[in-house]
């Protein structure tokens, strides 16, 4: 159809204005003489391409090593670190739903020296840029842990994890176990807390059970997020009928796969469109056109996650497809697509 991609040619003029001037605005690429069509800028990150795989989905890299070629991604984040090794939860804490599964892992992990000695050696070899999911269940500790890891080879940038719905939290501001990434005012002081101790790039990774995702998304920015990702998983429940009881031992779990898509596509959406920062869209991406989903609405890259679990090659075959998608509708670069989605009056106002 000789008009189907006239509206993304249309949004690849208004992006090239903007990016002409060397702007590292939301879908600007790096300018390397245009060497990469998959190249896109994500902050002060320069991504070979915008498909990364995400926490918790890929452990720390070496566990997938004899199944994927790790030096073709765009970028890794880590399984989630804290400050003291993690056991998780009790099981069962796993069990599949239609389109998807519910997760109760509860953050297990190896703790910040354990990680530091035995984890990011092998990181600091890799060819993609590795972010380092770091979670605090104070803001002391998320700074505990952005100071350790400053400045460390291996660590390209920090992730904040501010919305996992698996575990419980300490008291933060005005009092009450609350999650972050549930007010504006928590997000900003564990963002603002890091950012004034790091010069890592500093992601804030927000959650789907919120009012307001532009208020969060715009405190975070505030307080000097470089980039945000959306979403986590979102809470939910399965019940045995013969024993008449939560499945999960921790009752609840974080509902991932294809069927939480949508929202994450509408929330990268209205998150892209109001905030001057990259966006991260997370959420159910199985496939090339799921990711495109997601670029259109406004995110600068991609985190492929549950689709591991059945197919380690996934994130992969999700960056073969755009490959393969720029070149059958003659689009030049895989940043000219970013937004095509958002209003142009929006567009333009955030340019």
């Amino acid at each position: 159809m000789a008009g189907e991609h006239e509206p993304v040619r249309r949004h690849q003029a208004r992006v090239a204005a903007r990016c002409a001037g060397g702007s590292a605005a939301r879908g600007c690429v790096d300018r390397l003489h245009g060497i990469d069509p998959l190249a896109v800028r994500l902050g002060p990150l320069r991504l070979p391409n915008p498909v990364l795989v995400a926490s918790g989905t890929f452990g720390y890299a070496s566990e997938l090593a004899g199944l994927v070629d790790l030096a073709r991604l765009g970028g890794i984040v880590t399984k989630t670190v804290t400050v003291r090794p993690r056991p998780g939860n009790p099981p069962p804490r796993i069990v599949e739903t239609p389109a998807g599964m519910l997760n109760a892992i509860g953050l297990q992990n190896v703790g910040i020296d354990r990680f530091v000695t035995e984890k990011l050696p092998y990181l600091a070899g890799l060819d993609p840029v590795v972010l380092v999911s770091i979670m605090g269940y104070t803001t002391r500790e998320f700074v505990t842990l952005a100071e350790r890891l400053d400045g460390l080879p291996g660590v390209d940038g920090l992730e904040l994890n501010l919305s996992c719905p698996n575990v419980a939290y300490s008291a933060g501001a005005g009092g009450g176990a609350k999650m972050f990434a549930h007010e504006p005012e928590l997000t900003a002081e564990a963002v603002g807390a890091v950012r004034a101790v790091t010069s890592l790039p500093v992601i804030a990774k927000l959650g789907p059970d919120v009012a307001d995702i532009a208020a969060i998304g715009r405190a975070a920015e505030d307080a000097g997020a470089d980039v945000l990702a959306v979403m986590n998983t979102i809470p939910g429940m399965v019940i045995d009928l013969e024993r008449r009881r939560p499945v999960l031992a921790n009752v609840t779990g974080g509902l991932s796969g294809p069927a939480i898509r949508p929202l994450a596509v509408r929330l990268t959406y209205q998150l892209a469109g109001a905030v001057d920062i990259p966006v991260v869209g997370v959420g159910g991406i199985m496939d090339h056109r799921d990711a495109l989903q997601f670029l259109m609405a406004g995110a600068s890259a991609v985190q492929v996650g549950t689709a591991t679990f059945t197919n380690p090659s996934a994130a992969l075959e999700v960056l073969d497809g755009l490959e393969g998608y720029l070149r059958d509708s003659g689009v030049a670069r895989i940043a000219d697509l970013i937004g095509a989605a958002q209003p142009p009056a929006a567009k333009e106002e955030s340019e």
